[in-house]
This record gives structure tokens, C-alpha cells and sequence, in this order.
């Protein structure tokens, strides 16, 4: 908008307006803003009788604006807004009703820039070209003799004293004459500025004739460290001898970039010379011994085991200096099985030359040293694995306010995750992340000496030279993402953007910049943010966040609708996010007592992004691994003994207390594999008032050159249905809304057609989408097929904007048709939910093995038996139940009070078939409980061996061996009747009734372990179902685990035939947990036909 107008609110969201006019309260209240949907168009909205009405203003090709509004209307142009919005003041224009009151809007308050922070210093700007094209000659001459007169004044007060004579002249004569020849070429729309051009190739002359002189020395240089010559260097003197005349700020860029090549490849020749191949050393990983304890008839034995990663062996030594005869090769070792109550132990289940499983259980020095050989073994399973591409990686985060201060020479803690709170070992120094990304804010460098600086550490550290993937700038705002060399033909679309946040919405000051690419066919976004900062303005915070959020432009650009938390598989966001301890400034002592002390939890409860995204404000189903480290802001430079939590201004004391600006969070897709490794900061780093934060990620990741195992001509085609889809949105907009499926394994994008609406009491719509919608994959193949995902975007017909976007996992309906329920949420914001069904049909496959199955968590019973320690078929007592995503120092998960995660199945037995196998009996071992592939693991290649362990609860039975337990629960799941898709029928007629998730597996997104309460026993009988079994473990069990023996439950009668129904969503009425508060049950449905989804999964 040219000028003010009230009624106009700019880029305010959809949801906002619709606040805002329900605050106005009044028919015929409207206000415009700018459209969500179209660049360059607005949208219109009206309040009639409590509903908000929404029109769109299109320009058409000449700039002309029109409304689009009811049918039979003739269409009226408008030049301006002012002149549409006067004319619509008229009733009978085709509104619902004409336009009465304006709305005003908002005024905002603009930050005060801190005097230690202030921006870069902006070039002067002492007329537009708009001004001078609408003024008259005489003003526009008057600009010009400004605009020379004070650079004149600024040269004369410069020190001169090293330029040459005729340069000076070169120069004043420009400011006096030519600078104004330049304004006017730009007026008229001349961008070359010949003025310029000309003095520039004055001053340089001889550097001009140098540079063609110097560039064909240069170019053999640079062709003799190639190995096949490329045909475009060739060209490279002609191109540069050819015309001296152009420009030489290109010549100059072409002749750095030059150098920066000859530099950069002649440290690969050297890393080459001194035994590396393309930047790798042979012998990357050193030897690492570990002590640890081995149980034997209950006599404790000390053992030694040695990884050597480099050649793939195991060596297990009753001394250190002892003899290696006995060792496991890499392919022999099957699965590592950490015990969450004892953060010590560690199974190991391999494969011996007889072809015998065993089960050997050892005790390590401490937590550290257990994760520390984990990541050693996964190491060494990747390093020699024979799958052409990977399918899980790691990823460094870190973020650093440096505080406009350059680093120390020795930041190697930062990178090896070294310091306080969740830490890597020693052993783990010398592993490398697949990717680095590094944010910075306040950083003082430039783009290139950081990047160099980070590179070398990194050298240093790994002995690797990495790749750089993107760097980007925002003022001090600095993103660096480096990856090592091999993954370099992995990486495509990569995109980086910036968003300015600073004083009104401007300056760069505050901010954020993002980068995202893709890796195979997994896609990853990262956002470097530095918010505004003060205790006092949260809100302030909570705004930026949704500003970067709605106007950060990465990705595909086929996925605009979606904001950037819908768009990646994997998405972090970092920085400093400047959020702080909510305490009276009178308790810094206080806050600082307990920061000695290491008691965290009572701050934390305090924290600013706590509790703001427990209140859904910020940051909505994003999760943080806990906070066991000390707040990394306001320290005393040069020390981490000190918090400097005051600070002298003219206008008092300002406190800043000891808070946790620096912060790092993740949002995954559903049912991915993702752990966080290690969350802290360093210690040793003391340039800045604030300490670098480190987090460590283990990330699935899924293949995109995907090569089907069938053959394309007779493999069937594979389909995916969703059905009976019934969304509930929190708005008061009169329109009619349809839904968008939306991704990459599918063949095109597709919609539904509009759906039957009804209101609420509660004042929200509820849509119904007819029966169901049938949508067709690319690939049929499970291995394929499984690790897609759908993104469902639900949209207003009138204006074509979303009112709500989410996620569906096809993993989710692997074996059955699956009920889910999703959280719809649009930039940031909780608009709604969306419940279903959805079931596919894939071609005969079986999903190989992932490298995140090799780990494995389990939750040990009390009671464990006295077999011989290590004999998979004796000591089969200690249950297990896998937690999502546990952390690797023995403690579960925990974000905050946040539970809501966007998402929750009716997930049934993992060891039901794979859609669209047949029914076909699986045998090994049944990990699908603890995986998200859910995949049959048959370690020993032969469906006859093995059997030795399937007695042990730990890894389920065999099919053939199922109890008859298993068997009646399999046979009472909801199947389809129908082969291909069919609904199936709500559990023993308790139609109102949502069926109960299961327990989620430990590689899924959400992060969080709620103990279930066990179900109550009752005596009294019940002709269907059995009363549920109580479980010692705080979590549901495994769907094929045998029940405890009844010694472990002294004083509880053992029913025949137990049946655990947790997993199950046939739970009898008496035994089903109470609903929550917020989900208690509205209405009757007007709409019985349309069945209950799952509850979410707390």
C-alpha cells in the first residue's frame, strides 16, 4: 500500500483477522489484508452475524483490482484500494453485506536498539528514484547538486595521502559532475551507471592489464593439479585476453574464485601425499579398548572388549594385553540390547560359527562408556555394510552467539560434544557426523574465514576435509552446513533464505537464516534464528517466530501451501533464541545458588519457551531433548565461573538473569527414526557472554534412486486409500472447504470435492468428506512405499488458502487398515484436527534391514532368572518393552510438560502381514515392535536356524510357535474383509468409542515415554473378554510377549489365556482407561456412520 489506510493490515494471518473482527463484534465490520494464496492479490473480509466471510481482490494484467464476489454481480475495476473499498461502502455490490466499519489495525511497538548490539552502519540514502521521477526538474536538480555536495564534504575529510594524484582528481570529478549523469540514468531505469563504469576502468587500468597478464600463468597452474582437463578452463585466457574493457569487478571475481580453486585443490594433493584419499586417512577410527564386567554363576569376571572399526572385529579378551583369538566379525553381530534400569549393561546377541545364537551380557565402567562403544559398533556395521546407500545418519547442530568477539584457538570441545550436561565419551572423539551445521549470531567474521575455520578444526578432529553444502548471511546471522565428501552426489535442492525481524521487520539485526536440501529422498531444513532480546518481550519473540516461520522461503516450491515445519522430513531449528528465566530480577542470587547446586528443574519450570510451548504459543510439536546443563547466557567473558548479570545503562540497571537463550529443537515427520545423541554446551570457550550449544542426531533417512525388486510389467499396482475423513476446524469463516494430498510418492497432487459442513456449539465447523479418496503411489514396493509420507492440507474454497495442514505416515497402516487422528496447525498455530482411516496395498516384498535396528532399549522386569548368564534360552525372564526415542544416558525423554504431538494411531500388532502379502508367515526374529520398519529380522539367513533364541521374550516368538494368546488376539484384530481395501468394523459394537493406540516403538518421532497405568482387576465375569492381565512394567507389553509367571505376582490370581489388551484396540468398557478432560465427548454425532478415531497418543 502507497499510503496508510486503517482498514488495511498487510500480511497479518488468516486467523489473526478473523480475531479481530470478533472483537469488532459489529455486521458489516471488514478489514483487508494481504492474500495467503496469491502473490500480489488481498483478501477481503466481512463479519455478518458472527461468521467472517472472505473475498479475494485480484489484479488482472493491467494492475486493475476486482472482487470476486457473488454470481451475477457485473465485475467492476478498481485502480487503487481506496477507490474498491469507497465504492463497496454501497450495498448490493455482491457481498454478503456492503462495508460499514473499518478495522483498524494494530499498532505496533518497535524494539529499542541495544547500544552493545547496534546494526551495521547503512549506506546514506539521501533520495529515491520514485521521488525524483514524480518531482519536477528543478527538484530534481536540487537532489542532485545534494547529493554531490556531500560526498564532496565527506572526501575532504579523508586522509588522501596514499592515493595518486590523478585518482584523487578522478574521483572529486565524478562526485562534481558524473554521479549526477548516474541519478539520472537510474530515474529513467538504467541500472549500468556509465559514470561509474568509466572511473572504475580509469583507477584500474593497470591493474587491468596486470590481471590479463598474470591469468594465463594462473590457469596452468590451476590445470596442472587436474587430472582430466575440463574444456571449460581452457577457454578461460582467451575469455580474459580478448577484452581488456570488461568489467573488472567480474574479471577480479573470476580471478578469486581461481586462486580459492588452486588453494582448495591443492590441499586435497597434499592430503593425498601424506596418506589421505579424498581427505580420508586409511585408518580413520583408532583402536578402542573397553573394561566391563561379565556375570557367570554369579560370579562377576573382568573382561576386555576391543573395537577395531577399521577391519570389523569384535574382540573379546580376558586381559588387555591378552591374546585376540576370540573375536566377532561385523556381519556375525546382530543386535546390541541396552537395559534402561541398569544404564550400564549391554547385551550382545551374535551369531557363532556353528551357527548358534548367543546372548552375552556385560557390564560397562558408566553410562558414557556403553554409549560410547554403541556408537563404535553401529560405526562399524555402517563402515561395512553392503547397501549401495546409507539408511540412517548422524547430524552435528550447533549454535554459538559469539558476542562480536573472534574464537579462540581451540574450539574442538564444541564439535566433539564435550562439556556439560548430555556428553559423547572420549572413545566417540573420532567418529564424524555425516553433517555439520553451525549457526552463529553476532559473528564478526567473514563468510569465507569462518567457513576455513570450521573446516580446519573439523580436519583436525576427523581427518576429513568436508564439503561445504551452503552457507548463508543475514547481517551477523550466519548458517554453515558441511558434509563429508562421499555423501556430495546425495545432496540436491539445496535452497538458503533470510527473514528480518529486527525494528520493523527491516533491519537485520534480528532474525533468521535458513538452508534446506535434500539427501537422497529424505529432505532436511535448518533455521539459525537470533530473536528479539529482554525478559520483557516474550511476546515480542512469539511474533518473530511466526513471522520467519510464514515468510522463510525453502523447499519445494510444489509445497507453498505448507509453512516450514510441514515441509521437511527433518526440520531444527537453532539459535539464540533469547527466551529467559521468568524470575524476579530480586532472585538472581537465588537463580545463581541454584545453578551451583545443579538443581535445574525449579528454573526450568520458569523458562520463557517452556512454558510458552506448553501453551501451544511457540513452537508447536517441536521437541527438545531435557535440559541437564547450566543456562549458557550472560557469562563474564574470559571465565564460566560468573554470570554477569547486571548491566549499567543510562536509564538504570538493566538484569539480565542467567538464562537458556541458546537452544536447539527438532520436528520430524511421524513414525521416522530420530535420537538425539547428545544436548549441552561446552565449558572451555570463554570469547562470548554466551557458551556454544552442541546436540548430536541419529537420523533414518529413506532412498530416492529407488530400483524396485520386481519386475515393473507383473508386479501389481500398489494404492492408497484414505476414507472417512472428518475435520474439525476453530474458525468462524462462512465457506466451503475441500483437501489437498500432497507428495513425492504419489503421481500427482489430488483433491476431494467440497465437504458437507455443520457447526458447532463450541462455535467450530466440523466437515465431513464423503467415503473415501483413492490415491496411487508411483512405487509399489513395501521397502519403498513405507517410508513416504502424505501431507494433507485442508483449504477454503472461496479463497483457496489453507485452514490447516498435517501429516500421515504410511508405515502406520503397514499391516491393516489404521484409524488416525492428526492435529491441524497453520503458521504455527493449532487450528484443528482431522480424523480417518487410511490402508494401502503394496506389491510382495520384504523390507530389509535398517542400521537403526541394530540398537535396541529395553525396560528390565525386577525379577530376572538364575539361569547361566549368556544363554539365550534360559534366561528368559527379563522383559522388555521399547521406549521411543530414549535417551542415550539411561533417562527417558522429556520435553517440558509438552505432550501433544500432532499425531496418534490405532496402531494394531506388529506381527500381522504386510498389506498386500497374503497373509504369508514370516519367521525370524519379530523386532516389529521396537522398529519403525517393523521389520522381521532373520539374522541367520535360514528360516530353520535361530530357533534356539525365540524362546526369549526379548526378541517374541516365532510364527510357528505362537501361544495361543497371540493367536486369539490375532484373530480378534480388525482386518478387512476385502483383500485390497475394505473398513473395518468398530470393536464389539461400542461405536462411540475410539479404539486405544499402542505403545509407540523407540525409533518413532515422538520422543516421550507416558507410563500407562495398569488396568484395574475385577472379579465379575465377562462372556467375551477376559479381564487384562497386569503388567510389572510401566509401559504395555509387546503384542506377542508371553505373560509374567505367576511367582512374579505374588497374590494375584493367573486367569487362563490372558489377553493384554493395550495393544489391542478391543478394550473392554470396564477396564478402558478414563478420557481425558479435554476429550471428553460432545454431541451426538449428526453423522453416526462415520466412525471414532484413536485417541492421542499422551
Amino acid at each position: 500500500m502507497p499510503n496508510y489506510q486503517p482498514w488495511y493490515h498487510g500480511t497479518i494471518t488468516r486467523s489473526k483477522a478473523e480475531d479481530l473482527l470478533s472483537k469488532a463484534a459489529r455486521d458489516g465490520s471488514f478489514l483487508i489484508r494481504g492474500s495467503e494464496s496469491i502473490q500480489g492479490a488481498y483478501a477481503l473480509c466481512v463479519l455478518y452475524q458472527n461468521c467472517v466471510y472472505t473475498y479475494r481482490i485480484l489484479p488482472n494484467e493491467d494492475k486493475k483490482l476486482s472482487v470476486q464476489a457473488s454470481d451475477g454481480v457485473p465485475i467492476r475495476f478498481f485502480s487503487m484500494l481506496p477507490e474498491l473499498v469507497e465504492a463497496y461502502y454501497s450495498p448490493n455490490m455482491g457481498l454478503i453485506t456492503h462495508l460499514q466499519y473499518p478495522v483498524q489495525r494494530e499498532v505496533e511497538v518497535d524494539d529499542e536498539p541495544e547500544s552493545n548490539n547496534l546494526p551495521p552502519q547503512l549506506p546514506p540514502r539521501n533520495f529515491a528514484a520514485n521521488d525524483v521521477k514524480d518531482s519536477d526538474p528543478k527538484s530534481s536538480e536540487q537532489a542532485c547538486k545534494s547529493l554531490s555536495d556531500t560526498y564532496l564534504m565527506r572526501l575532504q575529510h579523508m586522509d588522501l595521502s596514499t592515493v595518486p594524484e590523478e585518482h584523487q582528481m578522478a574521483i572529486q570529478e565524478y562526485f562534481r559532475t558524473s554521479i549526477c549523469l548516474d541519478a539520472e540514468q537510474v530515474q529513467y531505469g538504467n541500472p549500468n551507471l556509465p559514470g561509474l563504469k568509466k572511473l572504475t576502468l580509469a583507477i584500474c587500468k593497470n591493474l587491468n592489464s596486470e590481471i590479463t597478464r598474470i591469468l594465463p600463468a594462473l590457469e596452468v597452474f590451476h590445470r596442472s593439479f587436474d587430472q582430466q582437463l575440463s574444456p571449460g578452463i581452457g577457454q578461460f585466457p582467451k575469455h580474459f585476453s580478448g577484452d581488456s574493457g570488461q568489467s573488472v569487478t567480474l574479471r577480479l571475481e573470476k580471478l578469486t574464485k581461481l586462486l580459492y580453486s588452486i588453494e582448495d585443490k591443492a590441499k586435497s594433493s597434499m592430503f593425498e601425499s601424506v596418506g589421505q584419499e579424498g581427505g580420508h586417512r586409511k585408518s580413520l577410527i583408532p583402536l578402542v579398548t573397553f573394561e566391563v564386567k561379565q556375570e557367570s554363576l554369579g560370579i562377576s569376571t573382568k573382561m576386555f572388549l576391543k573395537v577395531d572399526v577399521e577391519s570389523g572385529k569384535l574382540y573379546l579378551k580376558k586381559s588387555r594385553d591378552g591374546p585376540e583369538d576370540k573375536f566377532f566379525v561385523h556381519n556375525k553381530i546382530l543386535q546390541l540390547v541396552k537395559s534402561q534400569k541398569m544404564h550400564a549393561k549391554l547385551n550382545i546377541v551374535a551369531e557363532t560359527e556353528k551357527e548358534k545364537i548367543l546372548r552375552k551380557e556385560f557390564v560397562f565402567e558408566d553410562t558414557k562408556k556403553r554409549e560410547g562403544f554403541c556408537q563404535l559398533l553401529q560405526q562399524m556395521k555402517n563402515k561395512h555394510s553392503e547397501k549401495p546407500e546409507p539408511d540412517m545418519i548422524t547430524v552435528f547442530v550447533g549454535t554459538w552467539n559469539m558476542g562480536n568477539a573472534g574464537p579462540p584457538h581451540k574450539i574442538d570441545s564444541w564439535f566433539q560434544c564435550k562439556g556439560q550436561g548430555k556428553t559423547q565419551d572420549d572413545t566417540a572423539d573420532h567418529i564424524p557426523h555425516d553433517f555439520y551445521v553451525i549457526g552463529t549470531q553476532e559473528d564478526p567474521l567473514g563468510e569465507r574465514e569462518w567457513a576455513d575455520t570450521v573446516k580446519g578444526v573439523l580436519r583436525k578432529i576427523t581427518n576429513i576435509s568436508f564439503k561445504q553444502v551452503a552457507i548463508h548471511t543475514l547481517w551477523n546471522i550466519r548458517i554453515v552446513v558441511l558434509a563429508k565428501p562421499e555423501h556430495e552426489n546425495r545432496i540436491s535442492h539445496v535452497f538458503s533464505d533470510s527473514v528480518k525481524t529486527g525494528i520493523a521487520n527491516t533491519l537485520g539485526n534480528k532474525g533468521a537464516v535458513g538452508v534446506s536440501f535434500m539427501f537422497n529422498g529424505t529432505s532436511f531444513g535448518f533455521v539459525n534464528s537470533h530473536l528479539t532480546s529482554g525478559s520483557e518481550k516474550k511476546l515480542r519473540r512469539n511474533q518473530n517466530y511466526i513471522n520467519i516461520l510464514r515468510f522463510l522461503n525453502l523447499g519445494d516450491k510444489k509445497l507453498n501451501p505448507f509453512d516450514i515445519t510441514h515441509q521437511f522430513t527433518h526440520l531444527f531449528w537453532l539459535g539464540d533464541l533469547n527466551y529467559r528465566v521468568e524470575f524476579p530480577s530480586t532472585e538472581a542470587e537465588y537463580i545463581v545458588t541454584k545453578i551451583k547446586q545443579q538443581q535445574y528443574q525449579e528454573l526450568l519450570c520458569k523458562d520463557q519457551l517452556n512454558m510458552e510451548r506448553n501453551e501451544g504459543k511457540v513452537f508447536l510439536h517441536f521437541d527438545e531433548e531435557e535440559i541437564t546443563f547450566a543456562p549458557t547466557y550472560r557469562f563474564e567473558r574470559d571465565t564460566r565461573e560468573k554470570y554477569a548479570y547486571t548491566k549499567a545503562k543510562a536509564t538504570g540497571t538493566k538484569y539480565n538473569l542467567p538464562s537458556w537463550c541458546d537452544r536447539v529443537l527438532r520436528k520430524s515427520y511421524p513414525l521416522v527414526h530420530v535420537v538425539c545423541q547428545a544436548y549441552g554446551c561446552t565449558n572451555d570457550i570463554m570469547t562470548s557472554d554466551h557458551s556454544p550449544l552442541f546436540a548430536s542426531f541419529e537420523v533414518g533417512v529413506a532412498v530416492v534412486q529407488f530400483v524396485s525388486k520386481q519386475d515393473p510389467n507383473s508386479a501389481p499396482q500398489g494404492g492408497i486409500q484414505i476414507m472417512n475423513c472428518v475435520a474439525t476446524l476453530s474458525t468462524k469463516s462462512k465457506t466451503k472447504f475441500f483437501i489437498e494430498y500432497h507428495s513425492s510418492c504419489l503421481e500427482k497432487t489430488v483433491k476431494t470435492l467440497e465437504g458437507e459442513n455443520t457447526e458447532q456449539t463450541n462455535g467450530s465447523i466440523k466437515v465431513w468428506f464423503g467415503n473415501q479418496v483413492e490415491l496411487t503411489p508411483i512405487i509399489s514396493d513395501p521397502e519403498y512405499l513405507l517410508d513416504q509420507h502424505i501431507l494433507i492440507c485442508v483449504k477454503s474454497t472461496d479463497c483457496d488458502e489453507s485452514y490447516g495442514e498435517g501429516c500421515i505416515a504410511l508405515r502406520a497402516a503397514q499391516f491393516c487398515y489404521t484409524e488416525f487422528q492428526i492435529t491441524l496447525t497453520h503458521h504455527g498455530e493449532k487450528t484443528g484436527t482431522l480424523t480417518g482411516g487410511i490402508q494401502i496395498k503394496t506389491s510382495e516384498g520384504k523390507p530389509t534391514e535398517k542400521l537403526y535396528d541394530f540398537i535396541k532399549v529395553e525396560r528390565d522386569d525386577t525379577v530376572t532368572s538364575k539361569g547361566k548368564g549368556g544363554d539365550a534360552n534360559k534366561c528368559s525372564l527379563t522383559q522388555t518393552l521399547d521406549i521411543s526415542n530414549p535417551s542415550y544416558m539411561g533417562v527417558s525423554f522429556r520435553s517440558g510438560n509438552v505432550i501433544d504431538k500432532g499425531w496418534s494411531y490405532s496402531m494394531p500388532p506388529k506381527n500381522l502381514p504386510i498389506a498386500g502379502q497374503g497373509g504369508k508367515d514370516k519367521k525370524g526374529y519379530d523386532v516389529g515392535t521396537r522398529s519403525p520398519t517393523a521389520k522381521p529380522l532373520n539374522p541367520t539367513g535360514e528360516d530353520e536356524k535361530g530357533s534356539e533364541m525365540f524362546d526369549n521374550p526379548l526378541y517374541g516368538a516365532m510364527g510357528k510357535s505362537r501361544g495361543k494368546d497371540q493367536e486369539h488376539q490375532q484373530k480378534d484384530h480388525l482386518t478387512p474383509p476385502d483383500p485390497f481395501f475394505a473398513i473395518s468394523k468398530p470393536a464389539d459394537g461400542d461405536l462411540d468409542r475410539p479404539p486405544l493406540p499402542t505403545p509407540r516403538n523407540r525409533s518413532f518421532t515422538c520422543s516421550e515415554t507416558r507410563p500407562q497405568p495398569p488396568a484395574p482387576i475385577t472379579s465379575y465375569p465377562s462372556t467375551h473378554k477376559k479381564p487384562v492381565v497386569p503388567s510389572r512394567s510401566e509401559g504395555g507389553m509387546a503384542p506377542n510377549r508371553p505373560p509374567l509367571p505367576s511367582k512374579s505376582r505374588p497374590g494375584v490370581p493367573e486367569p487362563q489365556n490372558p489377553r493384554d489388551y493395550r495393544d489391542n484396540s478391543e478394550l473392554p468398557n470396564k477396564h478402558r482407561p478414563p478420557a481425558r478432560p479435554v476429550q471428553a465427548q460432545a454431541h451426538k454425532d449428526p453423522h453416526p456412520e462415520v466412525p471414532k478415531i484413536g485417541r492421542s497418543v499422551k
